[in-house]
């Protein structure tokens, strides 16, 4: 989805309900680089599953995050050595799950199977088709795993270290037992609900750590460019009257500001000279109550001031980032043009030479037909000829 020019990508969150995430957000410049530039990681194996993540709340409960079945991916990053679970469900990325030595993928029934990810704070659980394609999962798992662990023992020999990995996560109590139950549906798209699936396993997870993902798009054409131009100029010009009107704003907040810090100073001056005042205490404490929240009050204004100047100068970042952006864009749009006129003139070169042959060959059938004529007029005249001989020699003998 985008806003305000900018592409927004959900990712799985680490706290909250299931289906929260964070939001990345991703600016022209980046969205190019994102989808243009050939990633390191590749997918490996594919299938489709329905998507659950446990109930943060109740810890016992599954949340389905996906409505119907979706394609859930292995990535390999041949770089790290590293190996991740993918699910997207459009543009919103439902597992981001990276291998380690220390996850089990648990079968809890003949159609499902979970998983705790200890980085990403929650457990993940998966509802197939069918039992045959579980499996195949889980096999996958545990190859991907054992893969995870030894590419992480070589690491750590090259490094020359003598400890041991480390635990992520140790399996905690079982909070409520397994259910035989297995997961409804004949085929991949079958609707699944909560009641469908066996009661999760839970197990104690650590504090969430950050987690990176990956996506992949197809090159764009000329149309594009123009129409992310026109964006980017459309959205140039609102961020150029906001900043205008910031800045004036920005003027105003200072000459506020510095009357806060007069008043607060005389404010401070007065507290002083209320204290060294005698016979009136009682009346000098009331008015340092009222003057120290007066002076809390006129602190928090500067600071809810000084974090308004803050965002504005993001924005005047960000209106020189997209003056950027447009720039490039531009350029890159020129560049077309031209390439567009250049084949606009071998065009026009081939339609002369194809119209110069036309005439050449219609020349050449001119002559051709006249050189006929001709023919024929010579035949005629042999013909004539050797009649005449023939009487010739017929009255001579």
């Amino acid at each position: 989805m985008e806003a305000g020019g900018e592409m927004v990508i959900q990712l799985p969150g680490h706290s909250g309900s299931p289906g929260s995430g964070e939001a990345v957000v991703l600016r022209h410049k980046e969205v190019h680089h994102f989808f243009f530039v050939p990633f390191r990681e590749q997918p490996i194996y594919s299938t489709r599953a329905h998507v659950f993540q446990i109930d943060p709340s109740t810890k016992k409960n599954w949340v389905p995050t996906s409505k119907h079945a979706v394609t859930v991916s292995y990535f390999y990053d041949s770089t790290r050595n590293v190996y991740r679970i993918i699910s997207l469900d459009g543009t919103k990325a439902i597992i981001n799950s990276t291998i380690t030595p220390n996850m089990t993928f648990t079968k809890t029934s003949q159609k499902f199977g979970q998983w705790a990810d200890s980085r990403a704070n929650t457990v993940y659980g998966l509802g197939f088709s069918s039992e045959r394609h579980l499996t195949k999962f889980a096999d996958k798992f545990a190859e991907y795993k054992e893969a995870a662990r030894l590419a992480k023992e070589k690491s750590l020999e090259k490094m020359d270290l003598a400890s041991s990995p480390s635990q992520e996560s140790a399996p905690g109590e079982i909070q409520s037992p397994l259910t035989p139950e297995s997961v409804n549906g004949t085929g991949d798209d079958a609707a699944m609900s909560p009641q469908d699936v066996p009661t999760p396993i839970t197990e104690s997870l650590p504090e969430p750590l950050p987690i990176t993902q990956s996506f992949t798009h197809s090159p764009t054409i000329t149309k594009h460019w123009e129409a992310e131009l026109a964006a980017l100029k459309g959205n140039n010009a609102k961020l150029t009257a906001a900043l205008l009107e910031s800045t004036a704003n920005v003027k105003q907040w200072k000459q506020q500001l510095a009357a806060y810090q007069e008043e607060a100073e005389r404010l401070h001056k007065r507290v002083t000279e209320l204290e060294c005042m005698s016979g009136q205490t009682n009346v000098i404490k009331s008015q340092k109550t009222e003057l120290n929240q007066t002076i809390e009050e006129l602190e928090s204004a500067l600071k809810a001031k000084e974090e308004e100047i803050e965002r504005l100068k993001e924005e005047v970042d960000r209106t020189k980032e997209i003056q950027e952006q447009k720039d490039a864009l531009a350029q890159k749009l020129q560049e077309t043009d031209l390439r567009n006129k250049e084949l606009e003139g071998q065009l026009s070169a081939l339609e002369q030479r194809l119209d110069n042959s036309q005439v050449e060959q219609e020349t050449f059938r001119k002559d051709l037909k006249t050189l006929l004529e001709i023919l024929d007029g010579k035949i005629f005249e042999l013909t004539e000829l050797r009649d005449n001989l023939a009487k010739l020699i017929e009255s001579s003998s």
